[in-house]
Formats: structure tokens, C-alpha cells, sequence
């Protein structure tokens, strides 16, 4: 009597194996990353009355599309922005008229403020690169506990996505979210001088490290944690089918 063979069954099993494999481990990697995709932003002090540097990191966020110009809109309370140069960008300022003149905390009487920042693109970003764009400001005084949304609008060649959304408490993160930071009590002599010379002295180097560090991504955070379990499961589907003999 004739045996069958049984290699096709056998390559059919394997191959099964590991696509269920190779599928699980690229959506386990992918889910974060994706969800990740939006404006980071990173903060030397968050002190209230503090001189800070807010480091923005700008992803991709109008799909394949080159990034063209970013527009950062102050929240009140922030008066004088010092954006820092960058030679990839020319940088421009929106100024508004305060409702009444007020003193900033070195006494000067301002009458205006810094409403928007722009920095548009000497050449375009590629989608595949990302760049970071510091605004050195002081944080309002008395706003400990706050949070303080920073919406910026991203041009791109083709299209924009306008970051400018805000999570409502116990609500997953909104698809277009504001960079935004929550202010802490002050330190120090209660003026933020000391935040003030620690952020002039703030590398690049270092703004570079911590930008993407700081952002707390609750949906990147979890859809990681389903990739992963999907992942396990596919590593398990793999080893049962592998493990399975073959009918005769």
C-alpha cells in the first residue's frame, strides 16, 4: 500500500504559522507608532512665572505631504515669545493689543503680546523627517495646577492638520491633539529666575533628547499594549500549528 506524502500539508502549516507570526509582530510594532504621530512638546520648567523653552517636535501630519509652515498660537497669559532660529525656517510674529496695558514681571508696561509665532519652511519637511522648534517665553504666574494648550496649525503641500484639540477629562485622546503642558507650583525666590538661566543654558542637544520623551500618549499606550497581546497570540497560533501533527 502507497503512503501519501505529506510535505504539502506540512508547507501549508508552516507557511500559516508564519504569516499568523509575521502579522502579529508588525501590528504589535505598528500601533504605537502610528498613534504617536502628532506634535510633541517637551518644557525646561514648568514652574509657574517661569522662564521656560518649549521644545515642539513636528512629525508628519498631513500624510506623504512636505510640511510648509507652522503656526503657534499662544494661550493667554504668555505676552513675549523669543523664538529660536532655525535655518530651516523663517520665522515671523502675529502681534495683538492687550485689552489694557499691563507691567510684565521686570515692571515694563506692555500693551501688547506675541500672539502667534510662524515659522515657515525655507524648504519643505519630508514626511519622513521630523524637526524641533523652540519658543523661549514665562509661563503666567499664579496657574499652578493648569494646563496650558499650545495649538499649532501644520501647512503642508498638499492639505494641514490644525492641532488644536483638547482631551476632556476620562475621554481617550482626540485625533488632532494641542500640545499643551500642566504648570506646577513655583520654586525658587517665586519669580522663575533661576528657571530663566537654566533654560538659556538648555542645549539643543538636550531639547533634541527630551522632546519626545515627555509626551504622555494614553492611546499609543494602550493600542502598544493590544499589538502586544495580539503579538502573544500569534507567537501561541504559531507554536499550536506548528506542534499539530499532520493527518494521514
Amino acid at each position: 500500500m502507497t503512503t501519501r506524502p505529506r510535505t504539502t500539508r506540512t508547507t501549508r502549516t508552516a507557511l500559516a504559522s508564519t504569516a499568523a507570526f509575521g502579522g502579529a509582530v508588525l501590528l504589535a510594532i505598528s500601533a504605537p507608532l502610528s498613534a504617536s504621530a502628532h506634535v510633541g512638546l517637551a518644557a525646561s520648567s514648568t514652574a509657574e512665572g517661569s522662564y521656560t523653552v518649549l521644545s515642539f517636535s513636528v512629525p508628519h501630519g498631513c500624510g506623504e505631504s512636505p510640511t510648509t509652515k507652522l503656526t503657534f498660537t499662544m494661550p493667554e497669559g504668555v505676552n513675549r515669545v523669543t523664538p529660536t532660529v532655525n535655518a530651516n525656517w523663517t520665522i515671523d510674529k502675529v502681534v495683538e493689543e492687550l485689552p489694557e496695558p499691563l507691567q510684565d514681571s521686570h515692571g515694563a508696561n506692555l500693551v501688547d503680546r506675541d500672539a502667534q509665532v510662524i515659522y515657515t519652511a525655507v524648504t519643505p519637511l519630508p514626511s519622513e523627517l521630523r524637526d524641533v522648534i523652540e519658543l523661549s517665553l514665562q509661563l503666567p504666574a499664579d496657574t499652578a495646577g493648569e494646563t496650558l494648550a499650545f495649538p499649532v496649525l501644520q501647512e503642508c503641500v498638499e492639505g494641514s492638520t490644525d492641532w488644536n484639540e483638547l482631551a476632556e477629562e476620562g475621554e481617550a485622546e482626540p485625533a488632532s491633539p494641542a500640545p499643551a503642558i500642566v504648570v506646577t507650583a513655583a520654586t525658587g525666590d517665586g519669580h522663575g529666575h533661576g528657571a530663566e538661566t537654566a533654560a538659556e543654558e538648555h542645549s539643543e542637544s538636550e531639547v533634541v533628547d527630551a522632546a519626545p520623551a515627555t509626551v504622555d500618549d494614553p492611546v499609543a499606550r494602550w493600542l502598544g499594549i493590544g499589538g502586544l497581546i495580539v503579538g502573544v497570540a500569534g507567537v501561541v497560533f504559531a507554536a499550536v500549528a506548528w506542534r499539530r501533527p499532520a493527518k494521514r
